[in-house]
């Protein structure tokens, strides 16, 4: 069965527009992310698809101090908010894979709903490392599935060239 549904701020958005152009932000003007535009984004990305509706993303919110030891080398594009975005444990590695794969079309959502309202998000694997799942203070059952850093691009960058799609794709008998 398939349900539909989309949030009202996205009936007339294109996505077409949003793919063909999709790229990570990585350079940030210093204004802030107004409270209200972020939490319609967060909600909008909890309309991902999760298996058995466990919802399995978890939101780090990071401060300067964390921010500063987890030592960016570009210090994530100097985004004015940084969000880990973590996947909760799970008792079987099916279960632990369903969640992983949930919380990344959750932050495909938010990239997506942030990007409507004119704002980039910089997708960074940087917390799944060793000293990032120590300075996160991530525990050992939990994966962290990135930091994202949020904000109002001061440059758009140019979509890379993407491999056509007819190479990727083969017919099974």
């Amino acid at each position: 069965m398939w349900i539909q549904i989309q949030p009202k701020e996205w009936t007339n958005y294109d996505y077409h527009r949003y793919y063909s152009n999709e790229k990570n932000d990585q350079a940030f003007r210093p204004d802030p992310v107004k409270e209200e535009e972020l939490n319609t984004w967060l909600e909008a990305a909890s309309y991902a698809p999760n298996h058995r509706m466990n919802e399995p993303w978890e939101l780090l919110f990071i401060g300067p101090q964390t921010r500063a030891a987890l030592n960016h080398k570009t210090d994530f594009g100097g985004a004015p908010l940084l969000i880990g975005v973590l996947s909760k444990p799970a008792a079987t590695t099916i279960e632990r894979e369903e969640n992983i794969m949930a919380v990344s079309c959750y932050i495909q959502n938010f990239m997506l709903a942030a990007h409507e309202a004119g704002a980039g998000v910089f997708w960074s694997s940087l917390g799944g490392t060793a000293k990032g799942r120590e300075v996160l203070g991530v525990p050992e059952e939990q994966d962290v599935i990135g930091v994202l850093a949020v904000g109002y691009p001061s440059e758009v960058p140019a979509a890379k060239q993407r491999t056509p799609m007819t190479d990727k794709i083969t017919y099974l008998p």
